[in-house]
């Protein structure tokens, strides 16, 4: 007997299992890109530092999804 999920649908569940990874690059993309703009537009190192965090983040999410590519390919 298949277990139904109450939280998810299935189609929900499917989504995010496929292209979560890909959700999470484009999001630390685009807040690093405001951070960074928000730190230099008013001078303040503090938002540039965020900024600069999320990028060391969206390039190790973006080698992660290069390796689990590869992996999944691999089989």
């Amino acid at each position: 007997m298949e277990k139904k999920s109450i939280i998810l649908p299935d189609w929900r569940r499917r989504l995010l299992q496929e292209h979560l990874l890909t959700s999470l690059i484009l999001l630390e993309l685009i807040l690093s890109a405001v951070f960074i703009s928000i730190g230099y537009f008013k001078g303040d190192p503090y938002f540039r530092g965020v900024g600069v965090g999320l990028v060391i983040a969206w390039v190790t999410t973006g080698v992660a999804a290069i390796f689990k590519r590869a992996v999944k390919s691999d089989k």
